[in-house]
């Protein structure tokens, strides 16, 4: 078994982007090499394709943030995994070759396919002391200022790495090496950074636990029925800051879709009834669907505001220009899903998938 990549500083970038709203759900970073905890709900697949994260929310059992160095050692990641992410999914695919490797090698016994388990948390925390180093060392991301999509957390604030162009040198001089290897004996996923002049030479290791390729099959996206509802917003409509206020008031949120193009939110406690509208929203009509209905259809679900939330952090942490756009799907009493397409769309995407309470006929407004 083996693999092998090569990552200009943007494609280290652009991981870590994706990883970190993820990260929030599972928690961990706990433990080290040797540690029993490796993990902690996330699962890694890796063909010549594709790179493929398939996270479970709440699997992780510790909150704090912490990792594994070697000659550049890094600290606490910081910020585990959020209250209430039970039962949610995300999967995320990113396209290997023009996306996020400059180049790789993968071989295996298994159709050159490699499955494992990693906690997300120590790989965060790598990714970003791997940006930091080579920040420090006058790496440019582009020439771009990273600006969150929508920042109101303190949180997101520290969790979002930024770069400024000023006086920077290009970043293809750097070149990070991301590869399997043991390291103490065990098998590590290896962040290794070096600069052409020789200047900087800083290593990462996170364990990993190395899975037959086969069991990558419990770990697929949940098979789900055709949404009755799928809206598309665009960035500049965030969802987050709303959810954010509805989540201190009322444990429960009411969502409630139409192929109209048009969505509200809704909260209804003892104290106060609040309700928070969107249209012009772009339908995403199936063929089926738009010959079979005559009416536009709606869908309403009862959503928990944490695990909402929850699924919508990506909205705070990733950098602007990262994200294209973003599509809500409803499916009636199964699940919420929240589809972010990253930008360019050939690059890849990331899914929620959020569970719902049961909604009898006789409690919808219509």
């Amino acid at each position: 078994m083996r693999f092998k990549s090569r990552m200009a500083a943007e494609h280290v970038q652009l991981l870590h982007n994706v990883i970190v709203p993820i990260s929030r759900l599972t928690g961990g970073g706990g433990g080290g090499l040797g540690s029993n905890s490796i993990g902690s709900g996330t699962t890694i697949y890796l063909d010549p394709e594709v790179l493929r994260i398939s996270s479970r929310g709440g699997a992780g059992s510790r909150v704090d943030g912490g990792g594994v160095s070697q000659g550049g050692g890094f600290g606490g990641g910081g910020g585990g995994r959020e209250h209430g992410t039970e039962g949610i999914a995300c999967f995320a695919e990113l396209i290997a070759i023009n996306g996020i490797f400059l180049d790789h090698k993968i071989e295996s016994i298994a159709g050159n396919v490699i499955v494992f388990d990693v906690d997300l948390v120590q790989l965060r925390t790598a990714l970003a002391a791997t940006l930091q180093s080579i920040g420090n060392m006058g790496g440019d991301f582009g020439g771009a200022r990273s600006v969150p999509l929508h920042n109101s957390s303190e949180d997101a604030r520290n969790s979002s790495f930024r770069s400024t162009s000023s006086n920077f040198h290009s970043s293809s001089s750097f070149v990070v090496v991301m590869k399997l290897a043991k390291r103490g004996g065990l098998p590590c996923l290896c962040l290794d950074t070096s600069c052409a002049n020789g200047s900087l030479d800083v290593h990462h290791a996170v364990p990993v636990r190395i899975l037959r390729a086969e069991e990558w099959q419990h770990h697929l996206p949940p098979v789900v029925n055709t949404p009755d509802v799928q809206l598309e917003f665009q960035l500049d409509r965030p969802l987050r800051p709303v959810i954010e206020r509805m989540k201190a008031i009322s444990p429960i949120i009411y969502v409630e879709g139409s192929m109209a193009g048009e969505m509200s939110l809704k909260i209804d406690s003892d104290a106060v009834a609040i309700q928070t509208f969107y249209d012009k929203l772009i339908p995403r009509v199936d063929e089926e669907s738009s010959q079979s209905q005559q009416e536009p259809a709606k869908c309403t679900l009862k959503v928990d505001s944490k695990k909402l939330l929850a699924s919508l952090q990506w909205q705070s942490s990733m950098a602007r220009g990262s994200v294209g756009s973003y599509i809500i799907c409803l499916i009636r009493n199964e699940m919420m899903v929240v589809h972010v397409m990253l930008s360019p769309e050939d690059v890849g995407f990331f899914t929620y998938y959020i569970p719902v309470h049961y909604l009898s006929e006789d409690m919808f407004d219509y």
